[in-house]
């Protein structure tokens, strides 16, 4: 069995701990791992295979956390645009043998592995291996509207059919599917055989089924498969739930007991996180005067305090800052779509943004200079590059570093510095064992990031 983990989204419902570059499922909430990590470990009991779609700025995040969890060997499809999860599933069903069971989940749920969760997944892979596609519904045990909700029917010991998907209701809904008693969460997880899938996505959205497979016949196949922009484009967004599951007449539902959190918003965040005596999350730097179940998160030296406030929602950041009512978390998503016409930048990025060949972070800037401290991982290099508005500084913190400065190609160590001049051809690479940090101070008239000439590049960037 092959666990295929959709990798993409942007999780602007946890803006703005959780960025374009940085989404939600690769910031490291529990015992120090990502949701993305902890989704590898618990299927490893499993699956023998892993499988991960991810889109091109993601695939080098989710590449360095696998290798911190001991799965290097895991295979990825890598998507330019994202197409929702009819397309994404399809790319994992061509890539495989048409009898291989594909276990699909999502990277950002928290779900507690124990006995009944074995269960579920013992019971899903028998329906699968008949011929079923197979979706799993978690036993409610409170009415969220967060959720999407599958009516059940026919239900034998664990294993029931399916009459409807729901969207996610108001209140006044949920709290009437929790009281009709067949109603469960839709966790977004299936299991299938390749083959089967295929069938019912050619049967019930050919043009989705036509697209895909010419995308991934088209794609560009080596360490990872790469799917070609104009070929993505070329795909209806639609969801699996959409495609497939709300018209297949050979599903099964599998009633998942089991403790379940998709972590979609920050009241679900919240819910997770370790509190103290008065409902607010722990912080070592929160100073927390007569309040009571608020949300506060900040990672950095600073000292909060809050006071007299209770039920509040306040995210700290080095480039932004939020504060909101708990219960209204799902606003955050259109909170995001305004500043992405206002400030695109502070949704994609946060102060530390993620590279192929590893990550920098701005440290300082102001009229005419930038400082930041670069991370160079070891065996990779930047491209090979100029620009026309800024020079820059270089000095070595750590590490070792080769460097291209013109013509010239040398080796600088720990507080050894070079300068690279205006419209110089340059590159930085790691040749050591350990990471690389460098200091690099910017002064110019511009300094954004669009000023970049690349002339050569690893990573195939434009």
């Amino acid at each position: 069995m092959t666990n295929v983990i959709l990798c993409g989204g942007s999780g602007t419902r946890l803006w703005p701990i959780s960025r374009e570059n940085l989404p939600k499922q690769f910031l490291k909430f529990i015992d120090n791992k990502s949701l993305f990590q902890l989704t590898l470990k618990r299927n490893s009991e499993y699956s023998k295979d892993f499988l991960i779609v991810s889109n091109e700025n993601q695939y080098f995040i989710a590449l360095d956390q696998l290798e911190e969890m001991g799965f290097s060997d895991s295979k990825f499809i890598i998507e330019p645009v994202g197409r929702n999860t009819a397309a994404s599933i399809a790319f994992a069903a061509f890539s495989v043998d048409k009898d291989e069971i594909l276990f699909i989940t999502p990277s950002d749920h928290l779900i507690e592995n124990d006995e009944n969760y074995k269960k579920a997944i013992e019971n899903a892979k028998k329906c699968a291996k008949d011929g079923y596609i197979v979706t799993f519904g978690v036993v409610p045990n409170s009415p969220k509207t967060g959720y999407g909700y599958i009516k059940a029917i026919s239900c034998k010991d664990l294993i029931c059919d399916v009459e409807s998907f729901k969207e996610k209701p108001d209140i006044k809904t949920a709290k009437k599917y929790i009281e009709d008693g067949n109603y469960y969460w839709n966790s977004g997880m299936f299991m299938f055989k390749a083959e089967v899938y295929l069938n019912e996505l050619k049967k019930y959205a050919p043009d989705i089924y036509e697209a895909s497979k010419k995308a991934y016949e088209n794609a560009k196949k080596g360490e990872f498969v790469r799917i070609k922009k104009d070929d993505m484009l070329e795909i209806r967004d639609e969801s699996i739930d959409y495609a497939v599951m709300e018209h297949s007449k050979i599903i099964k539902m599998i009633k998942s007991n089991i403790k379940w959190q998709d972590v979609g918003d920050f009241d679900a965040l919240y819910e997770v996180l370790p509190k103290d005596e008065n409902g607010n999350t722990k912080n070592d730097k929160l100073l927390a005067l007569n309040s009571k179940n608020n949300l506060v998160f900040g990672r950095y030296k600073k000292q909060i305090v809050i006071n007299d406030i209770n039920d509040l929602i306040i995210v700290d950041t080095p480039t932004a800052l939020l504060v909101t009512k708990r219960g209204d978390a799902q606003k955050v998503k259109e909170i995001v779509k305004i500043l992405k016409e206002k400030n695109p930048d502070v949704v994609k990025f946060g102060r530390t943004v993620y590279r192929p060949w590893g990550k920098y972070t701005n440290i300082e800037e102001g009229d005419g200079y930038k400082v930041k401290l670069i991370v160079v991982n070891p065996g990779k290099r930047l491209s090979l590059q100029k620009h026309f508005h800024r020079s820059e500084h270089w000095v070595v913190v750590s590490g070792t570093a080769k460097v291209i400065n013109g013509d010239k190609e040398f080796i600088l160590r720990p507080n050894e510095s070079t300068y690279i001049p205006m419209g110089e051809i340059h590159r930085l690479e790691n040749p050591g064992k350990i990471p690389l940090k460098i200091v690099e101070v910017q002064v110019g008239e511009y300094l954004e990031e669009d000023d970049i000439v690349r002339i050569e590049d690893d990573f195939e960037r434009d």
